[in-house]
């Protein structure tokens, strides 16, 4: 197998986990906090840095991937996606306001477009220079993810439901942090 192959193969492993993540914890979020009496407007409103955070990560992601490679970009999204799910774990529940839960959610939207920026620029790495097959490769990376995304959302609400909501924040931060670490192991070059 070839490196770059190899590469695309890890990076695309990666952003499946962090995919899954990304909608499981939106899940535990949103039906938590449901669950807790959060109205409506400050159910929704824990979303909204999310999204603002992730538009903000998209403008400035070309020059981060310039800067520093989409190698580091991934471990970012990887280690920021960490750090928002430590945020929810370790806080005790009766202590997560709307506030911090935005503010991790933040992290939560860097983190998923800075590895979503990285798998799709790895494409190039194995589609090469044909445009038409640069094409497939980003339907199928695209496809993958969107159905991922719902499989998260299944699991973080089966999760919730199962064993409660610091558990499966628990068990979410350790699929992100073992794919942080085969990309760290088998991931080569920048």
């Amino acid at each position: 197998m070839s490196t770059a192959v190899r590469n695309y193969a890890v990076v695309t492993l990666a952003y499946w986990a962090d995919t899954l993540a990304d909608g499981a914890i939106r899940m535990l979020v949103l039906f938590y906090f449901y669950q807790l009496g959060y109205n409506a407007f400050q159910v929704a409103s824990l979303f909204l840095f999310y999204e603002l955070f992730g538009v903000i990560t998209n403008l400035c992601g070309g020059y981060l991937a310039a800067r520093f490679g989409l190698k580091s970009t991934l471990f970012m999204g990887l280690g920021t996606q960490l750090v928002a799910l430590a945020m929810l774990a370790l806080m005790p529940p009766a202590l997560l306001t709307v506030a911090y839960v935005m503010a991790s959610q933040a992290l939560s939207g860097i983190a998923k477009d800075l590895t979503k920026m990285s798998s799709k620029s790895a494409v190039k790495l194995v589609a090469g220079d044909g445009e038409g097959r640069l094409y497939r490769w980003v339907a199928l990376l695209t496809g993958s993810k969107n159905a991922l995304k719902g499989v998260g959302f299944f699991l973080g609400s089966v999760l919730l439901s199962w064993i409660g909501f610091q558990s499966s924040v628990w068990i979410i931060a350790a699929v992100v942090a073992l794919a942080l670490l085969v990309a760290a192991i088998f991931l080569r070059g920048g």
